[in-house]
């Protein structure tokens, strides 16, 4: 089966570079200037000037892949010129891979100016402060990261893009890495577009929540009515005249160690485990505190405009590879505030949701024979894998798996994981080699090539996986050895599905665009993605995804009988989604 139109061959693991690439920049009199490559990335003609980067593609309709410095800095004023591209490739991003791949170090510098020392064994310049969002403009914007005096940008430019040819050759799976390139590059497309279609957003719903939830506002920025009530509730039940802080954790927890009850945070987990007429007044404050704080009326006031919420998404914002965003708060967005995002009239929203995908990356990535086959049957993976491993018992199939790739060694994971090892063999070993690997500060890479940061920058890190994996201990002597341990053997999995999720969203954004429709990408989180559609176009949109999917497994992890079925809901609203 050929690739997707989305691609080029040199996308294709085994493939040589075939599409049709021009490199262009900005010269210095506020033109453009740009030239076809050949498959080592020179120049293939003569240097042509264009008024503008958004002349200069408009008028070429022919060119299937721009080389640029920076999607972020480029593609932006491209769109509000009404210039979108099929393809590009990020030269920004490509550095964050590559220097990372080859040195095993994330966050260090990625611009062109960065790429270009580096080439010349000069001193590395740090990255600009990042980018004031378009909802917090700033008076001084801090621009692209200038090259030494007397360096050509354009030049620059051919240097670095022909030499990240070079280096992307030698790595240890070029075909692999190549492919990682072009899915960062599409993701670097897709979050600009996102960024300005928005959410589609009814502010006058978030306000009635608000109003609802949190009552009546004071003036002078005190905390609203419901909020009080509940303060006094709290201080209330720990005796008269008593005055407690709920929003300061230390008064919490010195006034329930004057009742005899010793905390080491105040955490919902810990807080539940306590028999106290404190504990339900002060859950509900911290509910309402982080409402009031995080999605309250000032948050509404700053983010939402016109009907949509437009946040800043960074793809790679985190090491695995997920993404996050440059304020906003858009990827912790609270279950009931979802009640605020509504399609527009005669417009719906179909919500898409991963099934399972990290056991399925699991299996996909181990090539487990046994784990493959159970992931390619049916849509609840737990379910059947309950029935061959766990008699029946859905729950117990989930937790042993979970474990697995969470690194659980203890409670009801422990009880089952002979079993899961006697069974998915070459599944649990998979992860334990990255767990040793990792204890032993190896590098250990994602099925692509993306590559886990030594130990300072992971541990920093570790929000990026989930709150499961802090209670769960691994191999190793000590304690920051089984902290990295923990960190890699999830990084594999969660890692490699960031990867897939990339070219998920590359091949729905180009499938929409390739048949006409409306539709448009407004959200993406880890495995879930929203379009915002007319009513009419839902079923082809639902279609859409489900066959990026199973495409993306294929183009990612080769001929794998593993299935990546999405839960697919057309609603109007995003909280009847869930």
């Amino acid at each position: 089966m050929p690739p997707p139109r989305w691609m080029s061959k040199a996308d294709v693991p085994g493939a040589r570079l075939g599409d049709v690439r021009w490199a262009v920049a900005e010269s210095g009199d506020g033109g453009a200037r740009l030239c076809p490559l050949d498959q080592e990335g020179r120049p293939a003609g003569p240097v042509i000037r264009e008024p503008s980067i958004a002349e200069a593609v408009r008028s070429r309709p022919e060119v299937e892949r721009w080389v640029w410095r920076s999607t972020a800095e480029i593609y932006r004023p491209l769109l509000a010129a009404g210039v979108r591209v099929e393809r590009c490739y990020d030269v920004q991003a490509a550095e964050a891979l590559l220097i990372g791949h080859e040195e095993g170090q994330s966050g260090q510098a990625r611009s062109l100016a960065a790429a270009w020392a580096r080439l010349h064994n000069l001193p590395v310049p740090p990255d600009a402060p990042a980018r004031a969002t378009e909802t917090q403009p700033s008076l001084f914007e801090s621009g692209p990261v200038p090259l030494p005096p007397g360096t050509d940008e354009f030049n620059a430019l051919l240097e670095v893009y022909a030499g990240q040819l070079a280096r992307t050759a030698k790595t240890e799976y070029p075909e692999r890495m190549r492919l990682l390139l072009a899915a960062e590059s599409a993701g670097m497309l897709v979050a600009t577009e996102m960024s300005r279609s928005g959410i589609p957003w009814r502010a006058d719903v978030h306000r009635e929540l608000l109003d609802e939830l949190l009552g009546e506002r004071f003036p002078g920025g005190l905390e609203p009515r419901r909020m009080v009530e509940l303060a006094d509730e709290v201080s209330r039940a720990f005796g008269e005249g008593v005055r407690v802080r709920p929003d300061l954790p230390n008064d919490i927890i010195r006034a329930f160690a004057r009742a005899g009850i010793s905390l080491s945070s105040t955490r919902k987990w810990e807080l539940q485990q306590i028999d106290h007429p404190a504990v339900a007044p002060l859950l509900a404050y911290k509910s309402l505190y982080r409402l009031y704080t995080a999605h309250g009326w000032s948050w509404l006031e700053q983010w939402v405009h016109g009907g949509r919420f437009r946040p800043e998404y960074l793809p790679g914002g985190t090491v695995s590879g997920r993404w996050t965003t440059n304020g906003g708060g858009a990827l912790q967005i609270p279950k009931v505030i979802r009640q605020a995002i509504r399609a527009d009239p005669g417009w719906c929203l179909v919500v898409a949701d991963a099934d399972q995908v990290e056991p399925r990356v699991l299996a996909a990535i181990s090539r487990d024979p046994g784990l493959m086959e159970v992931a390619g049957r049916g849509e609840d993976l737990y379910a059947d894998l309950a029935v061959r491993a766990f008699g029946g018992d859905r729950a117990q199939a989930k937790i042993a798996l979970l474990g697995a790739i969470y690194g659980q060694t203890s409670g009801d994971a422990l009880t089952h994981m002979a079993g899961l090892r006697r069974r998915y063999p070459a599944a649990v070993a998979y992860v334990d080699d990255a767990a040793r690997a990792g204890e032993e500060g190896r590098l250990v890479r994602t099925w692509l090539g993306r590559t886990c940061p030594p130990l300072s920058v992971a541990s920093h890190d570790q929000s990026d996986l989930t709150q499961e994996e802090e209670h769960f201990s691994g191999y190793g002597s000590t304690s920051a050895a089984r902290a990295r341990g923990r960190f890699t053997r999830n990084f594999v999995v969660q890692g490699s599905a960031a990867d897939w999720a990339l070219l998920v969203l590359a091949g729905v954004r180009h499938a929409m665009t390739r048949a006409g429709l409306r539709a448009e990408l407004v959200f993406f989180q880890h495995d879930e993605v929203i379009v915002h559609c007319p009513a009419e176009e839902a079923t082809t949109v639902a279609e859409t995804i489900a066959t990026a999917a199973e495409t993306a497994g294929r183009i990612a992890f080769g001929p794998t009988p593993v299935r990546f079925p999405f839960t697919t809901a057309v609603v109007e609203c995003y909280w009847d989604a869930k």
